[in-house]
Formats: structure tokens, sequence, C-alpha cells
């Protein structure tokens, strides 16, 4: 019998919890340690397989997160800043790996997941799958290759509920972007334009978000010039390889010393 990596998923009855759940479920090196809901959820205390429109499990869903780490090897966390922070910091208790796809995160959040990180592997990505990590390595590449005669446009669209712009992802490919060309993202960055906003700064790197239906994720990267333009563009049509990369960076981080690591460390990227 091998050994199973024990895995705890937060934010069961979600959307992509519910995703992680299956995918954890159905893969021959994992086995599910455990789930949790929020303190009041109407899920908390029953079997998760019937919560979920199937039969029982035996997997009770908890709100208490540090009893279910504690018994767990890896924590898959696509929950919000707030409650991935405070994981963190009980996933540390317990050494499990953190694997985080919640975006949304600011300074004082990250500031927070780096302490966590010096007692145990967090994996955090503002995107799990494997063609957005690899379009990140091609926009470094293009725009380390071009100068600033390119102007770049990062333009994203997600579905109506998501609650954050611009994507984790586009924010990624800015930061690519921008350690192509050798400068800081900040300093460069415009998030959006309305209104008589004057001619486009040289060196720029524009962020458009566009909200709306079931889009899972499209992103593409723009860079346009006087008679040309070169787009690199990411469809992302199943959210299911969202829970495949994050299940794969669990497995990956058995056994890795306390730091952050990211999907490119996974992918040997």
């Amino acid at each position: 019998m091998p050994n199973l990596t024990h895995i705890a998923i937060v934010g069961a009855s979600g959307r992509m919890g519910q995703m992680l759940i299956n995918a954890v479920t159905e893969n021959s090196d994992a086995v599910l340690s455990g789930v949790t809901e929020r303190e009041g959820h109407p899920w908390i205390g029953q079997d998760l397989g019937i919560c979920m429109g199937g039969h029982a499990t035996g997997i009770i869903v908890s709100d208490d997160p540090l009893k279910v780490f504690a018994k767990s090897q890896a924590v898959i966390d696509f929950t919000s800043p707030a409650a991935t922070v405070a994981h963190s910091v009980l996933a540390a208790q317990a050494r499990a790996v953190h694997v985080i796809g919640t975006t949304g995160l600011n300074k004082g959040h990250l500031a927070k997941l780096a302490a966590a990180a010096r007692h145990c592997a967090i994996v955090r990505a503002g995107n799990m799958s494997l063609g957005v990590n690899l379009l990140m390595q091609l926009t470094k590449k293009v725009a380390k290759a071009l100068d600033e005669d390119f102007d770049i446009e990062i333009v994203e669209s997600h579905h109506r509920y998501k609650v954050d712009a611009p994507s984790g992802t586009a924010l990624m490919l800015g930061e690519a972007a921008a350690e192509g060309r050798g400068v800081v993202l900040n300093d460069v960055a415009d998030r959006g334009r309305d209104g008589i906003t004057g001619e486009r700064k040289r060196g720029e790197i524009g962020f458009h978000a566009i909200r709306g239906g079931d889009v899972v994720g499209e992103h593409d990267v723009i860079f346009a010039a006087d008679g040309e333009r070169i787009v690199l563009r990411h469809l992302a049509s199943d959210r299911q390889i969202f829970a495949r990369g994050a299940l794969k960076a669990a497995l990956w981080g058995q056994g890795k010393s306390p730091g952050e690591y990211d999907m490119l460390d996974v992918l040997g990227l």
C-alpha cells in the first residue's frame, strides 16, 4: 500500500472547494483527510457526501481548521484573503503544506504569509494552471526582447461573480512583463482608463477587466507598436485545470523545506 498524502480542503461548499474535493478523492496518490467551512455554515456537522448531493462518506464538515489540519499533510485553500491568512498560521502549526490559490491578497496579507512560511512550505499562485504559467514565461521573454516602442496591455475576462480586479493572473502577467523590462510594476501600472486621460505614457503596462456571464478565465497580453501587434493568449474553459494544478502542488510540496514557492517551482520552470 503506497503512502497517500492526506489533504484537507477549506471552503468545502464553494464551487472551487467541491472541485478540489473531487480532484483529491479521484487521485490515487491522495486521500481526503477532512474539510472545513466557516462557523455557522449549514454544512457544519453534516456528512460531506450528503451535502454534495451524493452518498455518505464518513467525512464530517468541520468549523475547526486546526483539528482538521493536524491530521493533514497539505491544505488547499481558495477562500478569501483574511481566511487564508488565518489558515496559514494554523497550517504552520500543523507543519502542513499550504497551497494557496486565493487572489486579492495585499501587502499586509503577504507579509503574514511570509511569516507563516518560516514554519511550513507555502505554494501560492494567482493561477494554478500549466498553460498560464507557461504564458508568464513567454510574457517575460517577449517583454525582454522588445523595447518600449511596444506598448503592453493586459486584458482579462471572468464571470460576473468574481470580486477582485485585476485578476490575480493578470497581475502575475504584469509582474512577468515588468520583470522582463527590468522595471517595478507598481511604477508603471495603469489600471483602467476613464474620461480625458491624455496620451498613453511610454512604458506603461495597462490592465483592463471584463466581468460577465460564466467566463472561466481569459487573459491576453498585447504588445502593440506602430504597424504590428503581438498577442499572447490563454483561455480557460474548465475550472478543473485549477484543481488539478493545486493538487499537483500539494503532492509536490511533501518533504520540501519551509519557505515560499510558486507554480513555476512546482512545474520546474
